[in-house]
């Protein structure tokens, strides 16, 4: 899993990339909780969403927003950060222009920066949004989500309760054909303290059903 190092709009980011083994393979990219509270793309969470897009073929990155870890600039409070990630994927796109489809993920304020960059780059053809902060930030945006994708929360989270988030993204209206799955981890904070298992077993029943199992020689 190569270092990697790639320009982005306030200076260099830093990432964990691995390349697909099958040209037009897919790709993923995994965006991580908020820099100000101890967020980085070495994240449990973050970390286990890489390798499950790693173990299905596709090429993924996960990297840190700028002024996290060995990524230049500061602090942006979403701009910056929606920046970003939008240098990440053209980053990972331009190593595999034959890719036939893209995903996101993102944690907590990743999840929130994920769900506005899908709606900027029509090629993202999937989501995961764990712990999003519907609650704190304004997911209005998704006007129509043009989209699927999964939300997954626990349903002890005090940072952004389950019920506050279930109704925000009810009222959130899609294009044709779209679906939006949303799945509670039974007894899980925000964090996913001691149930990332269970959580990174909901995310694969979901990828299982919307993109097929892991295929043995893509591990």
């Amino acid at each position: 899993m190569p270092e990697v190092i790639f320009n982005g709009p306030a200076g260099r980011l830093e990432g964990r990339y691995q390349p697909a083994k099958k040209k037009g393979a897919p790709i993923a990219i995994i965006l991580h909780p908020h820099p100000q509270f101890g967020g980085t793309m070495n994240n449990q969470i973050v970390y286990s969403l890489f390798y499950t897009y790693v173990n299905r073929g596709f090429a993924v990155l996960r990297f840190n927003f700028r002024g996290v870890g060995r990524s230049q600039g500061s602090f942006d409070h979403g701009h910056g950060e929606l920046s970003d990630a939008a240098a990440a994927l053209d980053w990972v796109q331009s190593l595999n222009p034959d890719a036939r489809s893209c995903w996101i993920a993102g944690v907590s304020f990743g999840a929130w920066i994920g769900m506005q960059l899908l709606m900027r780059r029509p090629e993202i053809e999937g989501f995961l949004s764990i712990a999003a902060m519907a609650n704190r930030y304004d997911f209005s945006f998704l006007a129509p989500c043009p989209s699927s994708g999964l939300f997954v929360h626990g349903s002890e989270d005090r940072v952004a309760p389950a019920k506050d988030v279930i109704s925000v993204i009810e009222k959130v209206k899609t294009q044709k054909g779209i679906v939006l799955e949303h799945a509670v981890i039974d007894g899980a904070n925000h964090f996913f303290d001691g149930k990332v298992e269970e959580l990174m077993q909901t995310v694969d029943a979901y990828l299982d059903k919307r993109i097929g199992t892991p295929h043995e020689d893509a591990a």
